[in-house]
């Protein structure tokens, strides 16, 4: 009789494998930067969450601490007019956010593919008017605007805005503009395009990170400032909601729950541009990182 080999059966362990020192540092490391980021959006959304809760009050309910109502609300409607002042903000960000997308996109598109004599120091010179500040510059705008008589429209507004976001414009336009293959420009002057040409149709369809980021860079900055659209616009009714917040919390008799709701309803807009472009935000911000 031949003699059969039994094989004894595998014993599986059921202990998981020990993690290495750089793994328990690498774990520990992500732990600590979760809780970080936890307590840092803690603090960012704290404002907000007591914004959203006071509006809900009248004033005699903020003042116990206690109780909820809607009277805030209907109190902002009737003493402000936040529907046109809201409709005045849009119509202003708009028409600077698209007088800065032009001017930079095209300024961009030379400064990045056409070299001239002096390119390089034209620009400098408008890359170096983002250092200066706004307050240096302020006085000086007012006085020239007053004169020529666009202080009490739209214009004076949207143009001193423009002149403020371009430079940043240009600069972001013409680092991402630089990183687009000469090549392509090239096979489309061939085409017969021209410049203009390849800027609209080949040009920008390949910008729109860098469109994205400029205009919600932008609009969060001209939705949110207060100085330019209290000097430059002297018409009550063209007034933007900074604005009329502003005057509504200079009143003698100032509701605390009111002008929370009317803050929520100015930063709003903002807010859900940022989180609907987000995606573009960080791709536009990060471009040129990896060269």
């Amino acid at each position: 009789m031949s003699a059969t080999l039994v094989t004894p059966p595998k014993v599986i362990s059921s202990s998981s494998p020990k993690l290495t020192a750089r793994q328990v540092r690498r774990r520990v490391g992500r732990a600590i930067l979760l809780v970080v980021m936890i307590l840092v959006a803690g603090v960012m959304l704290y404002p907000f969450v007591v914004m959203l809760v006071t509006s809900f009050k009248t004033e005699s309910q903020y003042l116990i601490g206690h109780g909820s109502s809607l009277q805030s609300w209907k109190d902002l409607n009737q003493t402000l007019p936040i529907g046109q002042e809201l409709l005045n903000s849009t119509i202003i960000c708009s028409a600077s956010i698209f007088i800065v997308l032009v001017v930079g996109g095209a300024a961009g598109f030379a400064f990045a593919k056409l070299q001239f004599r002096g390119s390089n120091v034209v620009f400098l010179t408008v890359v170096s008017a983002m250092m200066v500040p706004l307050q240096a510059i302020l006085m000086p705008e007012f006085v020239n605007m007053a004169k020529l008589g666009l202080t009490t429209s739209y214009f004076g507004a949207v143009i001193v805005y423009a002149a403020l976001g371009t430079p940043f414009s240009i600069f972001l336009f013409t680092t991402y503009f630089r990183r687009i293959p000469d090549e392509l420009i090239e096979a489309g002057i061939v085409d017969g395009l021209g410049y203009t040409g390849v800027l609209t149709r080949l040009i920008l369809p390949l910008a729109l990170p860098a469109i994205a980021t400029v205009t919600v860079l932008q609009f969060i900055q001209i939705w949110d400032d207060l100085l330019v659209g209290l000097l430059f616009l002297q018409n009550p009714s063209q007034r933007p909601i900074t604005v009329g917040l502003a005057a509504l919390a200079a009143g003698r008799t100032t509701s605390i729950p009111e002008l929370l709701a009317g803050s929520l309803v100015s930063a709003l807009p903002a807010m859900l541009v940022y989180l609907g472009f987000q995606r573009f935000l960080i791709q536009g911000l990060t471009m040129g990182i990896d060269r």
